[in-house]
Formats: structure tokens, sequence, C-alpha cells
């Protein structure tokens, strides 16, 4: 079984973000990391390897993004991935998810050319944009069926069985590989990287791709043809000095209620 992760370099949560001239969420210079929906699908992938055997599933966690975005490639490595595939490219910066499916779609079918891919899995969504919609592209670019949302995975031979978890109801679904398949944070807590793994990850095969490997043109992908786009930003205001409320007379409890009712926290 050979099983593709789509993982993304997202920037941290805990850093001061930004929005670079045109509008588009700065990469570059600001701290990123792994996408933490994504590490429940990395978890997933070595998950099914391991009870599968070791020997008999690989596992490559792919990425597209700028330079910096290798990182969440080798984070995925340390965490038991045994290769991994980049592609970086001027071209791509600003693209939406349907730019973003296409690549991904390309660089799957570049790297089945080489060994047949089976599952192709990802995260639930992105931390940064929270779309939900590239597993379902990718999987209609590869005209292959796709298991979403899944909190238990289940596998037998060519067939996979998910349980989706909704506000009344858990489904039970399936399809034949091939197959797209995204992850919830409900599927298991994804492990931490070993010392072992972190040193292991070094000596694995990482490839660089562009545009012009996977055959894509650099007029389908990009800001100028993204069928979404952010028109305006705003910087957060700095932040005011806050309110205290004095207990002095026992009216404190009181003035506290009346502040968090003009709040509406209740």
């Amino acid at each position: 079984m050979n099983i593709i992760v789509c993982v993304k370099h997202v920037p941290d949560a805990t850093a001061d973000r930004k929005f670079e001239d045109d509008n588009t969420v700065d990469r570059v210079g600001v701290d990123g990391l792994l996408s933490e929906l994504d590490e429940y699908a990395v978890e997933q992938a070595l998950q099914l390897k391991e009870k599968a055997g070791d020997s008999e599933v690989e596992v490559t966690a792919l990425c597209v993004g700028p330079e910096k975005a290798v990182d969440a490639v080798r984070k995925a490595l340390q965490m038991g991935a045994d290769k991994g595939i980049h592609v970086v490219d001027d071209a791509i910066a600003g693209s939406d998810a349907i730019g973003t499916s296409l690549v991904l779609a390309k660089a799957v079918e570049k790297a089945g050319a080489e060994s047949k891919v089976d599952i192709v899995l990802c995260g639930m969504a992105s931390t940064d944009a929270a779309m939900s919609v590239v597993p379902a592209m990718l999987a209609e670019r590869l005209s292959w069926p796709q298991v979403t949302m899944a909190s238990v995975i289940e596998s037998q031979g060519d067939q996979v069985r998910i349980k989706r978890d909704g506000d009344t109801a858990t489904e039970v679904i399936g399809a034949s590989m091939p197959l797209v398949l995204s992850v919830t944070d409900q599927s298991g807590e994804a492990r931490y990287p070993s010392f072992k793994g972190i040193m292991a990850a070094k000596k694995k095969p990482l490839d660089t791709w562009s545009l012009s490997d996977l055959g894509v043109d650099a007029g389908d992908v990009g800001l100028s043809v993204a069928w979404t786009e952010v028109e305006e930003t705003t910087a957060r205001p700095p932040r005011s000095q806050g309110e205290i409320v004095k207990d002095e007379d026992g009216s404190g409890a009181t003035a506290l209620t009346e502040f968090l009712a003009s709040k509406k926290f209740i």
C-alpha cells in the first residue's frame, strides 16, 4: 500500500500574523509549523502502516508551499513518514483551494507514475484558511471516490470503511482504493517525534518539484487566477487597558455582573 499525506505549513497561531501588500497571508516573515489538523492525518497514515506491517506500506508526506514549507515535510518525516515531496514555485503564491488542489493532484499523479498510490490522506481543514474543501476538490481532479471527515478508519484489502460523526448520528461509509480520505481531530492524538525519529528523518529522501516538473502551467495557479481573494484587511487594534472592578463596599459582585452583561458575556 502506498499512502500520500497532504501536509500544510501554516503561520503559528501564537505569532504576530499579518498580510502582505497584496492581501495574501505573510508566510515568510512569520514563524510557521505543520498544521495541527494535518498531524492527525500523518498519525492515521502511520497507524495504517503499522497495522499492515512496515514492509508493506510506504507513507509519503506531500506539501505545496514556499521554501520554509519544507519544515512541515520534515516534521512528518520525524513522526515516521518514509519520504517527502515539496512542491515549491514562485508562481504558486496566492493560490486558493482550486489552484492548490490542481498542484496536489498533479503531484499525486507524478508520484503514482513511479509507485501506484492507494490512499491520499488529508486533515479535515487547514488551520489558516479552514475551508475544508481541498480533499473533495482533489478527489474530483483524480476521479477517485472520497471518504471524508473520518473519526475512525478500518481497512481490509482494497476496502476502506470510516465512521463520520455528525450532530445527531454517526455514519459508516466505505469505498475501494484508490481514494481520498480526510480525518478529523477526533481520530486520535498525533504522536510526538522521538529523538530516534528526528535523527532518522535526516536520511530520508525528500524530493523538490516545480510546476514544470508537474506539467502545470504557471498561468493556471497563483493570485491572478484565484476564485477567492481577500479584498481588504484591517490591522488588529492595540490592546486597551482593562477595567478594574473594586470591591470596597461589598458591591464588587454586582459591578462585575453588570460589566459582563454589558459585554454580552452573560
